[in-house]
């Protein structure tokens, strides 16, 4: 499958464009960035192409994989989607619902296989560890902290714009969900609230009547930095595995998963659609914080 890179930041270095070059099913295209010297230079990196127009590209392949802020990957993954291009998008796919939802249209019309790269969703154990939660059923709540501390001098990703405006909950938020909603079900009820930095405290009723429980940051003192989570109901407490990945390698299962739904096979559990799930979510947190009540969803 030909694949264009939109994106020219940390992470489309250290992982999108090494996963694409790397897979054995994958004609690397080209690179489209908005720093024109930051696209030659990765694509030069894999003996590629840097384009200079967003449409010449995705004329130029069979799908683009999508490494940039949420607001400015929307817009191209729509006219990507309604060129029939299929897409492998970063989290969360939008920052307002109404776009995460446009998107999802343009999909379904122009019937294209789509994969959301929650990074985690591909790890094995965790595969393995939700397919498990979901066949026990019972569970009655749920709590996942993920803080980071990536404003310092050494983090690749301190200088992204967006993550210092949204914060944690977008951030890191998409992960988290990404882990309770598959087992928990869809969210009712959101609330939460707003602590120094970008702190973020969730709490989410799930269809069943389930709470969850997110504790959300990247701007956490470094020493309260950590990931961790665990169900509890009938079948006791769970704790979510705390295993190292390769994010390169992760990279490619996503690209699995496309290539076999491309192919007519099953959906990705984290396509599109997972992804308006999330960002609905997102967006119903950001309400009930700033509005200071619950916001109901449904």
């Amino acid at each position: 499958m030909r694949f264009g890179l939109f994106g020219t930041g940390p992470w489309a270095h250290m992982v999108h464009s090494e996963a694409l070059a790397r897979h054995p099913e994958v004609e690397f295209v080209g690179v489209w960035g908005r720093n024109p010297d930051k696209a030659g230079e990765l694509a030069a990196k894999h003996g590629t192409r840097a384009y200079a127009d967003q449409d010449e590209l995705i004329a130029d392949v069979d799908a683009v994989a999508i490494a940039l802020p949420p607001d400015v990957q929307a817009p191209i993954a729509i006219r990507a989607a309604r060129a029939g291009r299929h897409l492998v998008l970063d989290k969360p796919v939008s920052l307002r619902t109404e776009e995460a939802l446009e998107l999802a249209s343009a999909v379904a019309a122009g019937d294209v296989a789509s994969v959301v790269f929650f990074t985690r969703r591909f790890v094995p154990e965790n595969e393995a560890f939700l397919a498990e939660a979901i066949a026990a059923g019972g569970w009655t709540e749920a709590r996942i902290d993920h803080l980071g501390s990536i404003f310092t001098p050494d983090n690749p990703f301190g200088a992204s714009a967006w993550r210092r405006e949204r914060g944690g909950l977008w951030d890191v938020g998409p992960h988290a969900l990404s882990l309770v909603l598959p087992v928990l079900g869809p969210v009712t009820e959101v609330t939460g609230l707003a602590g120094e930095h970008d702190l973020t405290a969730v709490v989410l009723r799930h269809e069943g009547g389930a709470i969850s429980r997110l504790t959300l940051s990247v701007d956490a003192p470094a020493a309260a930095a950590r990931q961790s989570g665990e169900f509890a109901g009938a079948a006791g407490v769970r704790p979510v595995p705390d295993v190292e990945f390769d994010a390169v390698e992760m990279f490619g299962k996503a690209v699995d998963q496309l290539l076999v739904a491309a192919a007519g096979g099953p959906k990705s559990p984290v396509d599109i659609e997972f992804g308006v799930r999330v960002t609905t979510v997102l967006a119903a947190a950001d309400q009930a914080i700033a509005e200071g009540r619950t916001v109901r969803l449904g």
